[in-house]
């Protein structure tokens, strides 16, 4: 069976998503696979994953992530998460929750975040956490992220307490580095204990399926794979006529002439009169013309 769409994988703790990848391919026995927004491997939850010609579509998913987070304080570890090396360990048995809810309206929006040394950030070619492996200076840059929403959910008291949150955010935050934010905010110090992402590219947790549950639908011939379809339902739409739209499936550039009300250099999805999704592009202004161009095709004809 060909096999084109997506799938929701709750990824499992101590896979790299690179791993996940390579597992899905031999499950699927097809080489053209790809994932959306890499977890670390201590991490679990949803990792999109793109089988086919779709792979071409992960970078028009929706952006927004939501994580379950649990933060230990008192630990300063080198990676900012408990797979690292412990640095500093300080009693904080005094430390209280709202201690720390004074702090959390200081995280949200778009702020500056300073990811960990350990990261995935190239440097020069090379990722961050190979130089820091290696003992070497690491300057890590600054990245502006947003973060719409960050919810209590537990407190855990004790001498190395621990906070449970749900952050929904966009891409390209590090939890970790909220984590250790959040301890130097309390002068206590903290790193992540776990974490579980419930929500990215519009898929949810609890719409998941493991190595296991795919592995078994496989095997009854019932594995159904999310369409384009429903993973772009979040960008508008512009339809064309068959004729026209069987021209942009073939790379032509479409002059628009009724150009009112439309926005530039924003992707959109095409479709044609049959409503059938022909592919992603954008309207361009190229020499006082305004034309559709084509970003991905999938080319149903």
């Amino acid at each position: 069976m060909q096999y084109s769409g997506f799938l929701n994988l709750n990824k499992p703790k101590d896979f790299t998503s690179h791993d996940c990848v390579g597992k899905m391919r031999r499950l699927l026995h097809l080489k053209k696979i790809g994932h959306g927004g890499t977890l670390d491997p201590s991490a679990t939850g949803v990792l999109p994953i793109a089988v086919g010609k779709v792979t071409r579509l992960l970078q028009f998913l929706p952006e927004k992530k939501a994580y379950i987070a649990k933060i230990c304080f008192g630990i300063r570890t080198n990676t900012d998460d408990l797979e690292g090396e412990i640095l500093e360990r300080n009693l904080s048995s005094d430390l209280t929750l709202e201690d720390i809810k004074l702090h959390l309206p200081s995280f949200l929006g778009e702020i500056e975040q300073i990811p960990p040394a350990f990261s995935a950030i190239k440097q020069g070619g090379t990722p961050l956490y190979k130089l820091a492996r290696k003992g070497e200076d690491v300057a890590v840059p600054k990245r502006i992220v947003k973060i719409e929403k960050i919810e209590v959910l537990k407190w855990f008291c004790g001498d190395f307490p621990e906070l449970e949150l749900k952050i929904t955010c966009g891409s390209g935050t590090y939890i970790r580095a909220i984590a250790r934010d959040l301890g130097n905010l309390v002068k206590k110090g903290a790193t992540l204990g776990s974490l579980e992402r419930v929500l990215s590219c519009g898929m949810e947790i609890k719409e998941s399926l493991t190595f296991e549950e795919i592995e078994t639908k496989i095997k009854e011939d019932n594995l159904t794979l999310i369409s384009p379809e429903k993973m772009l339902s979040h960008l508008p739409i512009f339809s064309l006529k068959n004729e026209i739209g069987k021209r942009w499936c073939q790379g032509q550039k479409i002059m628009i002439e009724d150009s009112l009300n439309l926005a530039f250099n924003r992707v959109i999805r095409v479709k044609n009169e049959d409503n059938l999704l022909l592919g992603v592009g954008e309207f361009n202004l190229i020499e006082n013309e305004v034309l559709l161009i084509a970003k991905v095709v999938l080319n149903p004809y």
